[in-house]
């Protein structure tokens, strides 16, 4: 049996998928051998010795220590895609709401209440909250994944003019994209040629501030900010005082901190952008679908510290996390095949400073090789899977 633990509440859709002649699934079990978690942060917490998999039921993972899980041989998932939908509609409603002074009306009107010939003054009032169309205008995007890519399909049908900037665009994102999206390689030709830009790109150390008052500067005046990945992405002195400069027209942003709440221009969303039923069920059972492929068969799909590998073996698998440095496979074959165990297949990949070898091997493998395997250096952590 496999033990789950989860850490927030999981979509029922998700957690139904394990089979329960398999898994045990709890918020406190002991020792777990994986983790669900969306938004509990992690950082903090001591993994048991069993533990080899957490699964992010979304596509973020800054609150799980990642680079301490990949030392300690834990596989961290994420599930990319999975709430792309949802993110790509609340994208499209913020172009809106950056545009046509929707919030502002909306309170305003509420603040009408009670007063005499309130329809009359609302009819007499609505002039100073007009604002353009987002047809024919153009849409600069930071980041053309499974988000920017449906935003992008989207503008176009609404006859917005797309460019798109992503220097690790895929072929299959490429071949998504309506022929129209225009693709380009130097990030400031959005800056300088976008009416309104948003971005969809992970949070790392290098892409901290990727809008700043540099970036600011190259833009047209009246430009509209939308920033529903991640707060650190966007400056967000440089915004507001962009704002009071009169250089940014709009701020939407799905990240609240002191300096955007209550900023002129500025709309704070409380992190809606995967906030729908549909995406929190559809990222629940993405998780629990590489969990069982990783605990089971020892796959690897959507991982964010380790290579995406999966082999269909004929025997006995046996999968190991290691450094990835000269002659560390060869160790391990070596070990194999002095216990007389014949390797039918194998298969490796390597990420950064990580590898992952998995061996399809014949015959019964005695649990002494899981201990000799384990004493090769830059070994991490070694599973031997029955067919």
């Amino acid at each position: 049996m496999f033990n789950i633990q989860t850490l927030n509440k999981i979509s029922p859709i998700g957690t139904d998928v394990f089979d329960k002649t398999k898994y045990t699934i709890a918020d406190e079990p002991k020792n777990p051998d994986a983790i669900m978690v969306r938004s509990a942060k992690m950082h903090d917490m001591t993994f048991g010795d069993k533990l080899i998999a957490i699964a992010r039921a979304g596509a973020g993972v800054n609150n799980i220590p990642v680079d301490r899980c990949a030392q300690e041989g834990i596989c961290v998932f994420n599930t990319p895609g999975a709430n792309s939908n949802a993110v790509k509609e609340l994208a499209i409603c913020a172009l809106l709401l950056s545009s046509r002074k929707i919030v502002e009306a909306a309170q305003w009107s509420a603040s009408l209440k009670g007063t005499e010939d309130a329809p009359k003054t609302v009819e007499s009032g609505k002039s100073k909250f007009a604002g353009p169309e987002i047809s024919g205008k153009t849409l600069g995007i930071i980041g053309l994944g499974a988000i920017g890519g449906k935003i992008a399909n989207a503008a176009e049908a609404l006859g917005m003019k797309v460019i798109g900037y992503d220097p690790y665009l895929s072929v299959g994102a490429a071949l998504h994209l309506d022929p129209t999206v225009e693709i380009v390689k130097d990030i400031n030709d959005i800056y300088k040629r976008s009416d309104y830009i948003t971005i969809h790109m992970p949070y790392t150390p290098q892409t901290k501030n990727t809008i700043d008052a540099e970036q600011i500067a190259m833009m047209k005046d009246g430009v509209r900010l939308i920033n529903l990945a991640r707060g650190e992405l966007i400056n967000s002195e440089a915004v507001v005082k962009a704002i009071a400069d009169g250089k940014v027209a709009k701020y939407v942003t799905d990240f609240a901190d002191d300096t955007v709440l209550g900023a002129e221009n500025v709309i704070v969303l409380p992190h809606l952008g995967a906030s729908t039923p549909e995406s929190e069920d559809n990222c629940a059972a993405m998780a629990a679908e590489e969990l069982i492929d990783y605990l089971e068969k020892g796959n690897i799909k959507n991982s964010v510290n380790y290579p995406n590998l999966s082999m269909d073996a004929q025997g006995t698998k046996i999968c190991v996390i290691h450094k990835n440095v000269p002659t560390t496979i060869a160790s391990i074959t070596t070990v194999v095949g002095n216990e007389g165990i014949n390797i039918e297949n194998m298969a490796n990949a390597s990420k950064g400073d990580f590898a992952y070898t998995m061996l399809d091997v014949t015959g019964d493998v005695p649990a002494s090789v899981e201990g000799k395997i384990n004493a090769v250096d830059g070994v991490i952590r070694v599973r031997v899977i029955n067919k």
